[in-house]
């Protein structure tokens, strides 16, 4: 029997909250600081908001006491990336007889520009830390449509329980031993996605989206890469197969916030509507993250152009269509 505790009522915390309450020797406890949205769910079984339509499972408990946590064996991130640091010191009196902890977030803390891993490892430095990710849209996950993702860790054995915990019929996961490779590509696909949106407002078709995305791939590797991570990492489920989904699903608040800006939209009236825009934060991030290391991103540079400095989204993507010509590999 497992005991689980996941951190945030947002539309991905409640979709894994269905799928481990599909396995029938768990017990799953779903957390949020907001009571008013904790006794609408208690009261709903939906999140009328972030999952319309989709009721979640009888067996999944509601709570706005943190200190639930205690008797949590695995305690899940869900939250977005700018309240990871924050959640992760309040959660941590109360770790004692967690085994592990998993990160399903996707994005840098803002503050250090450090992995949300790495951060969550930072404030409970005496559990090992799990990333899950891979192509996973909540709105899919949480009914149950088939999906593959990676439980990737420093630690075998914690990813390997991952595995076994959260496993089910139509719930693939693998295991993997690059959870940098893993977070990095989970984080920085927003972007790109961001920016296959963007095209698509601004009228272009599929070429240019899947220009955009396998010359966005090179710029994710060649930055991971150089953080440390490795390279056929990005050609698997966190890389490619995430990419993917994210690019070209209306179920990616990244793209339909990209398809706003191009079509006229301000960023910031455009992240307003979408609500949660993680690429919109780490577009900022990943833009410092290159300059510290010396990695060249156009593509990112030039959506970074186009969130924050104003620039023209057609101005900028002639321009990446103008840079000097040469070899693709």
């Amino acid at each position: 029997m497992s005991n689980i505790f996941i951190l945030g009522s947002g539309s991905f915390g409640l979709a894994i909250a269905n799928i481990a309450a599909c396995v029938e020797s768990n017990n799953v406890t779903v957390w949020s600081a907001f009571k008013d949205e904790i006794d609408a769910l208690i009261k709903d079984r939906e999140h009328k908001q972030k999952l319309p339509g989709v009721k979640i499972s009888e067996k999944v408990r509601f709570t706005d006491d943190i200190t639930k946590a205690q008797n949590a064996d695995i305690i899940v991130f869900g939250i977005p990336s700018s309240f990871v640091r924050s959640v992760a010191k309040n959660v941590k009196p109360y770790t004692d007889n967690c085994k592990c902890i998993v990160n399903t977030g996707k994005g840098f803390d803002e503050s250090t520009l450090k992995l949300l891993s790495v951060t969550i490892a930072e404030e409970i430095p005496d559990k090992p830390v799990v990333v899950l990710s891979g192509p996973s849209h909540a709105e899919e996950v949480a009914i149950g449509i088939p999906t593959a993702v990676v439980a990737a860790s420093d630690d075998a054995s914690s990813a390997q329980l991952v595995q076994d915990t959260f496993s089910t019929p139509t719930f693939r996961i693998y295991t993997g031993t690059d959870p940098k490779g893993c977070e990095i590509g989970g984080a920085l696909k927003n972007i790109i996605a961001l920016g296959a949106g963007v095209c698509d407002g601004l009228g272009c078709g599929d070429n240019t989206r899947a220009a955009l995305m396998t010359r966005g791939m090179t710029e994710i590797a060649r930055l991971g890469v150089a953080m440390g991570a490795k390279t056929e990492t990005f050609a698997g489920l966190t890389g490619l197969g995430d990419l993917i989904v994210t690019c070209t699903s209306m179920h990616s608040r990244n793209r339909r916030a990209g398809i706003l800006i191009g079509q006229g939209v301000s960023a910031t009236d455009a992240v307003k509507q979408i609500g949660t825009v993680e690429g919109y934060h780490c577009c900022k991030a990943a833009h410092q993250i290159a300059k510290n290391y010396g990695v060249e991103m156009p593509i990112t540079e030039g959506l970074y152009a186009v969130l924050f400095e104003g620039a023209d989204a057609k101005d900028i993507l002639g321009k990446l269509l103008s840079r000097p010509q040469k070899k693709e590999i």
